[in-house]
C-alpha cells in the first residue's frame, strides 16, 4: 500500500516509517496538519495514518476537511485520547477507524489491511472516480460536477476518465493519442488540444475552479487548482 503518516513525534513517525516499510508499503510523512492536508490532495494514498493532536491544523479538522473536498481515502486515527466521545469525534469528523496508543503493530497492520479492502472494493462496486466536484459515473458513462450532469461525447469521455486516472501526473500528448485514441496519427496533429478545449468548455466555464492545466511543452495535468 501507499501510505502518507502524519505524526509530529519524530520517533513515533520513523518507527512507523520503519516497520511499514519493512512490510512492503511505500510511506511518506507529514509532521503537521497543514502539510498533511496538502500532502493529501496532491497524491493518492491508499490509506492515512493521521495522528490527531499534531501542530498547525488538528487531525479532526484535518480529517474533516479532506471529507468536504471530496476525497475519500481511508482514515486510520491513531492517537493516545481513548475515550469513547473522543472516539465518535475521530469518526464524525470523517476517520473511518480509530487505534488508541499504545498499540500492537500486527493490530494496526490488521486495521490497515481491512481498511484498504473495503475501500477497493467499495470502488470497484460503485465505479466512480473523481476529482473536485467532478465525477465520472464509469457504468453508466455519465459525467457531473457539482451535481449536474455534463453531456460528454464517447471520446471526450474517454479522455477525460483518462485524464482522472492519471490524476497529479502530467501526461503528454503522444501517451494521449497511443491510450484514449488508439491510432497511429501524426504526433503533430493538434486533435487533443481540440478535444481539451471541448471538455474546458463542459467542465470548467461554468465552474471557478479550474481541473485542467496545461504544462507547456509537456502535456496536461488534472489537479485540484491550489
Amino acid at each position: 500500500m501507499r501510505l502518507l503518516v502524519v505524526e509530529d513525534e519524530p520517533k513515533v513517525a520513523s518507527f512507523l516509517k520503519q516497520g511499514l516499510e519493512e512490510q512492503q508499503n511505500e510511506v511518506s510523512l507529514a509532521y503537521d496538519g497543514f502539510n498533511a492536508k496538502k500532502m493529501a490532495k496532491e497524491n493518492t494514498y491508499d490509506a492515512i495514518i493521521l495522528d490527531v493532536m499534531i501542530p498547525q491544523i488538528n487531525g479532526l479538522d484535518v480529517a474533516r476537511e479532506l471529507r468536504v473536498e471530496g476525497i475519500k481515502t481511508p482514515i486510520l486515527m491513531l492517537t493516545a485520547l481513548g475515550s469513547i466521545d473522543e472516539k465518535v469525534s475521530g469518526l464524525d469528523a470523517g476517520a473511518d477507524d480509530y487505534l488508541v496508543k499504545p498499540f500492537e503493530f500486527k493490530e494496526l497492520l490488521a486495521r490497515l489491511r481491512a481498511l484498504n479492502k473495503r475501500y477497493t472494493d467499495n470502488i470497484a462496486e460503485q465505479k466512480i472516480i473523481k476529482i473536485e466536484d467532478l465525477e465520472l459515473d464509469l457504468n453508466r458513462k455519465v459525467a457531473r460536477r457539482g451535481g449536474k450532469t455534463i453531456d460528454l461525447t464517447a471520446k471526450e469521455f474517454a479522455l477525460l476518465e483518462y485524464l482522472i486516472r492519471n490524476k497529479n501526473r502530467v501526461i503528454s500528448r503522444t501517451e494521449i493519442l497511443e491510450k484514449v485514441w488508439e491510432s497511429g496519427f501524426d504526433t503533430t496533429t493538434n486533435v487533443i488540444d481540440v478535444y481539451i478545449n471541448f471538455l474546458r468548455k463542459k467542465i470548467e466555464k461554468d465552474f471557478p475552479t479550474k481541473i485542467i492545466h496545461t504544462m507547456v511543452g509537456m502535456g496536461y495535468i488534472v489537479k485540484s487548482e491550489e
